[in-house]
């Protein structure tokens, strides 16, 4: 792959988490929630390699502050994470 030439940019394409009906309201902090608990139900019936759960990370990684997903991440660890995964 060559150097762009000086002066010029590449630029990436960055997508979002599409529309959800079900959270039609400006905080989406409940999207983001559903986002994370659907990404980790399916991961543990079909396995991480399974694709279509990479839609559901895709939405919680663009939906919620990392620091959440962290603390989320730690709380599933050690076994006292809220949500039923």
């Amino acid at each position: 792959m060559s150097d762009p030439e000086p002066g010029t940019y590449k630029v990436a394409e960055v997508k979002t988490a599409p529309f959800d009906a079900r959270f039609p309201n400006t905080n989406q902090a409940r999207y983001c929630w559903q986002g994370y608990i659907d990404f980790h139900r399916c991961t543990n019936i079909r396995g991480e390699d399974y694709e279509p759960c990479q839609y559901f990370k895709h939405v919680y990684r663009a939906m919620c502050p990392k620091s959440w997903s962290d603390m989320w991440d730690e709380q599933r660890e050690s076994g006292t994470f809220a949500g039923r995964v």
